[in-house]
């Protein structure tokens, strides 16, 4: 951040994939999202209702890409979805590229990919907390970390990354629109 200019809050929004199928006989970048995974999907989509994102990077994976279908469904909202095969087998330092690439005008942004590198990139850039030791015990499928900081996205490692919510929405698992 230049001196003289005000900051800015950003939002990123940390999402594993929920539920994938095991038994499918696909490559695993092909294993789409599991009966309880599409339940759960749904979930995700009502909390980040809850939020005005700007921009969506998510893994070709098909089970993230199911994922992020499942939460529009369930009432998240992106103009700008953009699908990157760099996250499938990424690392944190990849994922720290890949975010410091966002573009500036956008001020709330999901990242939907996989375990263990969310775990991973979130514990490197987010002040310990109670909550990073929870992200570091387990970072369960559909769960969802909402990390902010000041400036901008070429800043996410600077440190002063916490991480304000970590949850992991579940949906009911009685008959529903599956």
């Amino acid at each position: 951040m230049r001196r003289g200019e005000p900051m800015t809050e950003r939002t990123l929004i940390v999402l594993r994939h929920a539920k994938s199928a095991w038994d499918t006989g696909e490559p695993d970048h092909l294993r789409p999202l599991a009966a309880r995974g599409l339940r759960d999907g749904l979930a995700v989509g009502r909390v980040l209702a809850r939020y005005d994102l700007d921009v969506v990077l998510c893994s070709t994976a098909t089970r993230a890409r199911m994922t992020w279908l499942r939460a529009e469904k369930g009432g998240a909202r992106c103009p700008d979805v953009r699908h990157d095969g760099g996250l499938y087998g990424a690392d944190p330092d990849d994922v720290i590229r890949l975010v410091r690439g966002l573009p500036d005008s956008a001020r709330t942004a999901l990242l939907i990919g996989h375990e263990p590198t969310l775990a991973e990139f979130v514990l490197d850039v987010a002040q310990p907390s109670e909550v990073t030791e929870r992200i570091a015990e387990k970072f369960p499928t559909a769960g969802v970390a909402v990390l902010r900081f000041g400036g901008g996205w070429e800043e996410v490692a600077s440190g002063d990354t916490w991480v304000e919510t970590f949850e992991v929405p579940r949906g009911h698992y009685g008959t529903d629109d599956d």
